[in-house]
């Protein structure tokens, strides 16, 4: 499959890191680094536009070693970008670490996942069928 791109950083287009990886690392498009201090979000740019098929979106999710090392993720996980959208790939980081955290032009900072999506209509009905699992919500099955 190919996706039409315009890349309007100086960054490299993303690429898949192994064989089996579903995901692209996205760069920061910035013209100078910023500091995200604890507590505080921003949108950074990646200079990426797709046009992608009709029936596929792509998911900006967050990198697990910036979660992990640093408390630093994707805030509307995942945030969809939709098949008939164009302007930037933006991601919005927000840092839940308690220092501040620096992010320089070029920086790996989330990562682009594509998937297949299905459009539906609804059906309104006066039951749902019945499941083993009910309505059974959060913290249903217990903690072990």
């Amino acid at each position: 499959m190919k996706i039409s791109v315009i890349n309007r950083s100086n960054n490299p287009l993303p690429e898949f890191a192994t064989t089996d990886s579903a995901g692209m690392d996205l760069r920061a498009h910035l013209e100078t680094g910023i500091t995200l201090a604890p507590g505080e979000r921003r949108l950074i740019p990646t200079g990426l536009h797709l046009a992608l098929p009709p029936g596929l979106e792509a998911q900006v999710r967050p990198r697990s070693g910036l979660a992990y090392k640093h408390g630093v993720t994707v805030l509307n996980s995942p945030g969809t970008i939709d098949a008939d959208y164009r302007g930037d790939v933006g991601v919005i980081l927000i840092n839940h670490g308690h220092e501040p955290f620096d992010v320089a032009p070029g920086d790996r900072i989330a990562q682009l996942v594509v998937a297949r999506y299905e459009r539906f209509d609804w059906q309104t009905v006066e039951h749902l069928d019945d499941t083993q699992r009910g309505d059974g919500g959060f913290g249903h099955s217990g903690k072990k």
